[in-house]
């Protein structure tokens, strides 16, 4: 007998293949309808305790100042599903940042993930996200323009990180131009 999309939900957030390296506490939020696949390096350390994606200061630049909706639409499974390269919190290195999500993850669970979500849309956020899928290419580029997986469009972003500072003052013309039209590309799908 096949699995089901909620049988295999289940699988993941039971996975416990880095208990060496980290505490399990896969995240994932979405449907096999989600219009928008947001695809991210790994959850924070805040959405490891609520369990909920983007609930930290880098969700909340996206949904208020970079896609300009509400938590209601944003949260909304059928709008968006939210996966990552590591599905659990990596812990911090020592200078800070987070550790880099064991390969693993990726490999057992993100194109199985993608393979089941019927979406339209593809967001990568920040530069871990997008070597997985571009490796090798040159960042900024792939901010710029509009990209493909899987045969539908994909864009990528900065991190919203706040200590993504530098990215963003070498890169203004994000702010300028390229942030509005990322924001018209996401309203234009969740309106369909």
């Amino acid at each position: 007998m096949e699995q089901t999309f909620e049988e295999y939900i289940q699988e993941l957030r039971n996975c416990t293949l880095c208990k060496d390296r980290l505490t399990p506490a896969p995240i994932f939020l979405g449907n096999q309808q989600s219009k928008i696949v947001h695809i991210s390096q790994a959850p924070s350390h805040n959405v490891a305790i609520t369990q909920k994606p983007f609930n930290d200061a880098s969700g909340k630049k996206l949904r208020e100042t970079w896609y300009q909706i509400s938590d209601e639409l944003f949260y909304n499974p059928d709008n968006f599903c939210f996966t990552s390269i590591g599905l659990c919190y990596p812990g911090k290195t020592k200078n800070g940042g987070d550790k880099q999500p064991p390969a693993i993850c990726a490999k057992t669970w993100l194109h199985r993930t993608l393979s089941w979500v019927d979406n339209e849309l593809y967001i990568l956020i920040g530069a871990k996200a997008a070597n997985h899928f571009f490796k090798g290419q040159d960042f900024a580029d792939l901010v710029f323009r509009d990209q493909e997986i899987n045969g539908k469009k994909a864009l990528v972003l900065p991190h919203p990180s706040p200590l993504n500072i530098k990215w963003f003052k070498n890169h203004p013309e994000f702010y300028q131009t390229r942030v509005g039209e990322i924001r018209a590309e996401i309203q234009m799908v969740l309106e369909k």
